[in-house]
Parts: structure tokens; C-alpha cells; sequence
């Protein structure tokens, strides 16, 4: 790239000069350009949502400047990315050193690690025992040329719309970095694999994460994102995709702590088909503001997913989480449970929805949202929804928002406990019922200790 290439793209932001100059610099496939343009011109198209909108009428934008940031920094060529490097031909003393953030790697054997700075893959490790069995876990920027022929299909057909919002357009267009696990038909890798994402301040993070696991495969991946600068300024606009296919299992988790300065826009989607099973758990405890639309589509006969959410808000945070369940098959199972606790000035918005179509006979249809309100001053909205083509189903839903009972604490400080550590206790017992049903004991602590964290006292 060009000097005054670089400069203008760090001169004009979100303009068609800069998104021009970032397509050259990638040298990516023509079907992949073509997309990318096709995304643009729906993002231009698109105004930026608002409070007219009801999916938006709880979340204020006024105080976003989309014109504050830019496209991902400088990038090398894809194939110029870091290449997947095997774990045993890794420096010693990088393996040892764990990178900023790391929550959800601490005490794992993890069969992979990849590792992206601002959009950018820093570090890509995949152990050879799996590589040698076809699997492919690394930079997606490098795959798209390594692999075209198995990602082709897949962003000609994408599973999140480019055209859902402004937000989903902007980054089907400016994707950067990002993350592809693919695993083939029957191979089981029995060690977690991790990715992690961070952000220098006001920088932006585009980052996409991709999964394949083809007929009968096993995987599990722990994601994670974090902030360099913990009141930083930035901005993630991203996109997660998930195809589990037949008789397949997933485990997947997403933990999104960036700092409270990080604006934060994803679309996250998941197809599971026939007889295939996942699990996936979502904590969400950092950013200034974050809007996210998570679904997962039941698309074969006897498909199963289990959706578990843990929300912490504090400060002035903004937390909107929008998930769907969607039955488009007979004989599904839809499990979600997501639990919320807030304080300070926070405000958490849930709306979560079951939809069944004409076709998903016998559906087995589950949600939940439970909130624990810490302080006097916070919001909570939570919104859960059926709707249901269906005869022969069964779809239960609930929500329920209280606050922390002060008999407890009283009960508890008779026992020795202050005030700050009775609270504590409680919210540890809040989440506990979520914590149950997530089987990576690893994940397990690295919630409840950030949680944990997090937690004052209120008199």
C-alpha cells in the first residue's frame, strides 16, 4: 500500500474514497470484492436506525458519531496474514505469556489460539494433530485465499443478512481479521480452541467469526474481546456465523468485556441442521453502549440448541440483547436462559423471541429472563415474545426483574459477612442456575469471578 494510500484512508473514515483504497489493499478473490461492494452500496443506502424503529426504541444513538472512527487500520495483503502456525513451532516464551484479556483461556489445554490487534490476526496456532485431520482455525483474512473453495459458497450466501441494518452492511463490507474454524465431517477436536480480539484506543474492530463443523463433528471454541485502555473510545462492528451440521455438537462461547468507552454492533447467527446439537453462552459485561441481534434457526429434523446469556451492567452502560429462536422444523428443542444484574446508573434491555413456523410440529420451545437490580437508579426492560404457525408445540417463556433481598443480607452479615460480600454472594447465587448448565467448568469461574469483581456496596 501506498503512502498516500494509507493516508487517505485514515483521512476520510467510512467514505467510498477510503473503502476504495481498503479494497485494493486487500487483494482479495473478485467474488469476494464484488460482495463486499454489494454490501457497501446497502450500507450507503441504509439510514442509521433510530428511536421510530421499535427494535431500536429503547436504545439512543444521539450520541454516536459514526464519523469518529474508520475503517480498520493498515492491513497486510491476506496472504501476507500470519500463517497458521502449528502450536509445537511456537516461541516458548510467547505460548507462556498469556495476551491481554485472556478470562477464558486461564487453566486450559487448548488444542488452538488466535489472537487479532484492531482487526488484525497477530497470532494464529493450531496444533498439527488437528491439522493433520483436515481442520482449519486461524485468520479468516488468510483463509479467504487459502481456502476460497470452501468460503465461496458461504459469503455468496451469508447466514447474517448484509442488509438487516446499517450496522450489518458496514461490516459485510469492511470486514477485517476475524476468525474461521472449519471442522470436517466426523472428526471430534477434544481440546478447546480460542480466539481473542482486542482494541487500542479509538480504534475499530471488524472482526468475523466463522464456523463450520461439517456431519458429525465436535468442537468447542472459546471467544473472547477486550480493550487495551478499560474508558478507551472504539467502536466493534462485527458478525459471528455458525453453521452446525448434521449430527454435529458445538460448544461456543462469546465473552464481549471491552472497555466502557466501546460503542459495540453485532449481528450473531446460527444454523443448526438435522440431529445437531449446540450450546452456546454469551457474557456480555463491557462496552459503552452495545446492540446485538442474536438468533439461532433450527433448520433439520431434531436439531437442539441451549442458549445461556450472563449479563453484568454498570456505571452509565447501555446493554441490548435481541434473540430469537427459530423453529423451522419438526421434532426441535430451543433452550434459553439469560440472567441480568445491574447497578449504578446501568440500563439492560432483553427481547427475546420464539418463533415457529407452519412446518415445526412438536416443537419444544424454552425462554427465560431473570433480572437482579442492585442499585435504585438503573433501568431494565425485558420484552419476551411467542409466535407460533404451529398446532402441536410446546413453548413456554417468562421474565421476572426484582431486587436484592435485604433479609438475606441481614442474615448474612449475622454470619460475619459485610455488606459489599453478603451482596456478592447473593449475585453469585443469582447466577448460579446459569452457571449449572455451562459444562466448561473454565468458564464457569471466569464468569463468576468477573462478575464478582464488579459488584459494590450499597447501602
Amino acid at each position: 500500500m501506498t503512502t498516500a494510500m494509507t493516508e487517505s484512508m485514515l483521512q476520510t473514515g467510512f467514505s467510498l474514497e477510503a473503502f476504495e483504497a481498503f479494497l485494493a489493499a486487500r487483494r482479495e478473490p473478485a467474488w469476494l470484492t464484488l460482495a463486499r461492494k454489494e454490501a457497501w452500496d446497502a450500507f450507503e443506502e441504509t439510514p442509521l436506525p433510530d428511536r421510530s424503529l421499535e427494535e431500536w426504541r429503547r436504545t439512543d444513538l444521539r450520541l454516536f458519531r459514526l464519523g469518529a472512527f474508520g475503517l480498520p487500520g493498515v492491513q497486510p495483503a491476506p496472504g501476507e496474514s500470519p500463517p497458521f502456525v502449528p502450536v509445537e513451532e511456537t516461541d516458548e516464551h510467547d505460548r507462556a505469556a498469556p495476551p491481554l484479556g485472556g478470562l477464558l483461556e486461564k487453566n486450559v489445554e487448548l488444542a488452538g489460539r488466535v489472537v487479532a490487534a484492531d482487526s488484525r490476526t497477530v497470532k494464529s496456532e493450531l496444533h498439527h494433530r488437528w491439522r493433520d485431520q483436515g481442520v482449519v482455525f486461524g485468520s479468516l483474512d488468510a483463509a479467504v485465499v487459502q481456502h476460497g473453495d470452501l468460503l465461496r459458497e458461504h459469503f455468496l450466501a451469508p447466514i447474517v443478512d448484509p442488509r438487516a441494518d446499517k450496522f450489518a452492511a458496514l461490516h459485510a463490507a469492511c470486514w477485517s481479521g476475524g476468525t474461521l474454524l472449519y471442522v470436517p465431517p466426523g472428526v471430534a477436536v477434544h481440546q478447546p480452541l480460542y480466539s481473542l480480539s482486542t482494541l487500542t484506543p479509538g480504534q475499530s474492530d471488524f472482526g468475523r467469526t466463522v464456523v463450520i463443523l461439517g456431519e458429525g463433528a465436535e468442537a468447542t471454541l472459546l471467544s473472547e474481546s477486550a480493550s487495551l485502555d478499560p474508558a478507551a473510545p472504539g467502536l466493534h462492528c462485527g458478525a459471528i456465523e455458525i453453521r452446525v451440521g448434521p449430527r454435529a455438537r458445538l460448544r461456543y462461547v462469546n465473552l464481549q468485556n471491552w472497555g466502557t468507552g466501546v460503542w459495540h454492533f453485532a449481528h450473531q447467527r446460527a444454523l443448526v441442521e438435522r440431529g445437531a446439537e449446540l450450546q452456546w453462552t454469551i457474557g456480555a459485561l463491557g462496552s459503552r453502549l452495545a446492540k446485538v441481534n442474536q438468533h439461532v434457526a433450527l433448520v433439520g429434523p431434531g436439531a437442539e440448541a441451549q442458549v445461556n446469556g450472563v449479563m453484568f451492567t454498570e456505571g452509565k452502560q447501555h446493554l441490548s440483547y435481541h434473540t430469537l429462536q427459530h423453529h423451522q422444523a419438526p421434532h426441535c428443542k430451543s433452550d434459553l436462559l439469560y440472567k441480568g444484574a445491574l447497578q449504578d446508573k446501568s440500563h439492560l434491555v432483553w427481547r427475546g423471541m420464539i418463533r415457529v413456523d407452519r412446518d415445526a410440529q412438536k416443537t419444544d420451545g424454552y425462554q427465560r429472563n431473570d433480572n437482579l437490580i442492585l442499585s435504585d437508579t438503573v433501568r431494565v426492560d425485558s420484552i419476551p415474545g411467542l409466535e407460533i404457525l404451529a398446532d402441536d408445540v410446546k413453548c413456554t417463556h417468562g421474565a421476572t426483574s426484582g431486587r436484592v433481598d435485604d433479609e438475606q443480607v441481614f442474615y448474612a452479615r449475622t454470619r460475619g459477612l459485610t455488606r459489599k460480600e453478603a451482596v456478592r454472594m447473593i449475585v453469585a447465587g443469582f447466577f448460579q442456575q446459569v452457571f449449572d448448565r455451562i459444562t466448561i467448568d473454565s468458564v464457569r469461574e471466569a464468569l463468576r469471578d468477573a462478575i464478582g469483581r464488579r459488584v459494590r456496596e450499597y447501602e
